[in-house]
C-alpha cells in the first residue's frame, strides 16, 4: 500500500488533474479540445486514446504529450505516462508543469528503476538544440577574439584575460553538447509499462529470474536480441526483457 500523500505531492496530484487546460491555447485543431473534453468529463482512457490518435496525425507539441501523460496518469497507467511527460520534456525542458509532473510520475514507481541522476537533469535543463547553439556561439567569439587581437596588436593586452576564459566556457560548453548528443541520441532508455515484468539471466524465457521491474520503472538498454532488450536497473541490476513488455521514447 502506498504511503499518504504528504502536502507537497497533494499539490502536486491536484497539479496533474488541472493541467490539462494550462497548455490549450498550443494547439487549436477541434480533436484537441474533444480529447480534453473527454479528460475533463473523467474519460480518461478515451482521452488518451484521443490524444494518441492526434500524434498519429503527426501533430506534435509539448502540450499534447504533457496531457496525453496525464491521461495515461489518471487511468493507471504509470509507464505510458512517464514516456509521455519525458517526451514532452524533450521539447519543454524548463515547463514547470511539465518537470512536476514527470517527477510526481516517477515517485509512483515501485521497485528498480534508474531514473536520471543528477548531471543528466542538469543536462535536460536545454536541449540538444540549445546546448548545440551556446557551444557554436562561444567558439565562434572565441575565435573573434583571436583575430581580433591578431589585427589589432594594441589590444592585446586588455583581452588578455577575455581569450583564455572564453576558451574555457567555449571548451566546457562543447563538453555538454557532446554530452547531450550521447544522453539524447546514442543512449536508450526502456520505460516498464505492465504490472509485472520479469527480468531475466538470458533472453530466453526459460532463463532464470534477475529481478522484476514494475509499471513506470525506468531502465537502461544495453542490448538487444530479436524481441529481447538486456537492461539495467544499477550495476548489481541487469537481465533481459521482452520488448513488448517496455515503451522506448526517443
Amino acid at each position: 500500500m502506498r504511503p499518504p500523500l504528504t502536502l507537497a505531492s497533494t499539490s502536486l496530484a491536484f497539479l496533474v488533474f488541472l493541467c490539462p487546460l494550462l497548455l490549450r491555447a498550443e494547439i487549436s485543431a477541434p480533436g484537441f479540445e474533444s480529447a480534453n473534453k473527454l479528460y475533463e468529463e473523467g474519460k480518461y482512457t478515451e482521452a488518451a486514446t484521443a490524444y494518441a490518435t492526434l500524434l498519429q496525425t503527426g501533430q506534435t507539441s509539448a502540450a499534447l504529450y504533457f496531457n496525453l501523460g496525464n491521461a495515461f496518469f489518471k487511468s493507471g497507467q504509470i509507464g505510458r505516462a512517464i514516456a509521455a511527460y519525458r517526451l514532452a520534456s524533450q521539447i519543454t525542458p524548463r515547463d514547470p508543469d511539465v518537470r512536476a509532473n514527470l517527477q510526481f510520475a516517477r515517485n509512483q514507481a515501485q521497485g528498480p528503476t534508474l531514473p536520471p541522476n543528477r548531471w543528466q537533469r542538469w543536462l535536460g535543463r536545454l536541449t540538444l538544440n540549445e546546448w548545440t547553439v551556446l557551444a557554436a556561439v562561444a567558439v565562434w567569439l572565441w575565435l573573434l577574439l583571436l583575430t581580433v587581437r591578431q589585427w589589432r596588436p594594441g589590444l592585446r593586452a586588455s583581452l588578455r584575460g577575455y581569450v583564455p576564459t572564453l576558451a574555457i566556457a567555449a571548451g566546457l560548453l562543447c563538453a555538454c553538447a557532446a554530452a547531450a548528443f550521447y544522453e539524447t541520441r546514442l543512449t536508450r532508455t526502456a520505460i516498464v509499462i505492465t504490472s509485472d515484468a520479469v527480468v531475466r539471466h538470458g533472453p530466453l524465457a526459460e532463463s532464470q529470474t534477475a529481478f522484476t521491474a514494475h509499471d513506470g520503472a525506468e531502465l537502461r538498454v544495453l542490448d538487444q536480441k530479436d524481441e529481447w532488450l538486456e537492461v539495467s536497473a544499477g550495476p548489481r541490476r541487469m537481465g533481459w526483457l521482452r520488448r513488448d513488455q517496455v515503451l522506448l521514447p526517443q
